[in-house]
């Protein structure tokens, strides 16, 4: 395998003659995504898979593909929902300005963050961004007069789109799913591009010997900000999908307990796969759906099912299934 200062090492084919799955991961996915509205329960159901996976993604790409444990994913979700909200309903910035707007402000708040949280190693990252995010919170909760406090942010809808002259009812599910399916694909492409230079090489490095990555002369503590800073932005992305969906932000959205479900996706799904974090969404949202119809305390069977993952599947399901996959291509 080439040195990481090549890109060639996230490149590379994979055994079993997967190279063809790399190359084409992208489109692969848009093509999955594109008839997730006609195979599950409901159409909002696959929008909120839509949403929760590009939140997870980004944050796949700090865990999975760096190998930094973070518990305040939450912070830069709700900043882009947030900055999104603020920028249509109160200072009147079309959407699709809004979107842009809110993901470089909601990327500035991830090098805040990045900053002080990348100074510290192991479980020392976790609790900081956990800290940190918390503080977030605070400040939302207190600023009601941009945020709306307790009762979330409200009065903005976005009800009809113009794309290129053709004017589109956004109140429509499958209009809006498609239209925000869109923000999806361009974040996986982005992705993408990411894990194939030799930047993405780069932070598998570090996931892999941090201190063997510094002893090849990269600079790893200004490679895990611009990781952290990139994560943020993937997510807050999610986060403004969010916004223009619901046309309401929750308070809980910047919740410590919406970062630890972050986290449970990711895991579910499979972390340092490329399409995982869709399947780990869909996977908890509809367990979530379906076991909260027969009693409220789905939360300790979804629990109980995330320990027996960890324990028998601990490359989630996406993984599992890619390796198995793998070793049958491998058999003469």
């Amino acid at each position: 395998m080439t040195g990481p200062s090549t890109g060639e090492a996230v490149a590379k084919p994979s055994p079993g003659g997967f190279s063809w799955l790399l190359e084409q991961r992208v489109l692969l996915s848009v093509a999955v995504l594109a008839v997730l509205p006609w195979v599950l329960p409901s159409q909002a159901l696959a929008v909120n898979v839509l949403i929760y996976g590009v939140v997870v993604m980004g944050y796949n790409l700090l865990f999975g593909y760096t190998g930094l444990l973070s518990f305040g994913q939450a912070a830069f979700f709700g900043a882009g929902a947030y900055f999104t909200g603020i920028a249509i309903g109160r200072y009147g910035v079309p959407w699709f300005a809004a979107v842009p707007v809110a993901v470089l402000l909601s990327t500035c708040l991830a090098a805040a963050i990045g900053i002080v949280s990348t100074r510290t190693r192991g479980i020392y990252f976790s609790m900081v961004t956990l800290a940190l995010a918390q503080l977030v919170y605070y400040v939302a909760l207190q600023a009601s007069s941009f945020t709306g406090g307790e009762n979330g942010l409200r009065g903005f809808t976005v009800d009809r789109i113009n794309l290129f002259g053709l004017q589109l009812n956004f109140l429509d599910p499958i209009n809006k799913y498609y239209v925000l399916m869109a923000f999806a694909a361009l974040a996986m492409w982005f992705q993408s591009r990411i894990l194939n230079s030799p930047f993405g090489a780069v932070i598998e490095a570090i996931r892999e010997n941090e201190q063997r990555a510094r002893a090849c002369g990269y600079d790893v503590e200004r490679s895990k900000l611009i990781v952290f800073m990139l994560s943020g932005a993937i997510s807050s992305l999610g986060g403004c999908m969010l916004a223009l969906h619901l046309s309401i932000v929750p308070l809980d959205i910047l919740h410590y307990q919406t970062s630890g479900m972050i986290v449970m996706m990711v895991l579910l799904g499979g972390a340092r796969s490329f399409f995982g974090p869709f399947v780990g969404a869909a996977s908890f949202l509809i367990l979530e759906d379906v076991i909260s119809l027969w009693t409220p305390h789905w939360q300790i069977f979804v629990g109980a099912i995330f320990v027996l993952f960890v324990l028998f599947l601990p490359k989630g399901i996406w993984g599992t299934l890619l390796d198995a996959l793998r070793v049958g291509k491998a058999r003469p």
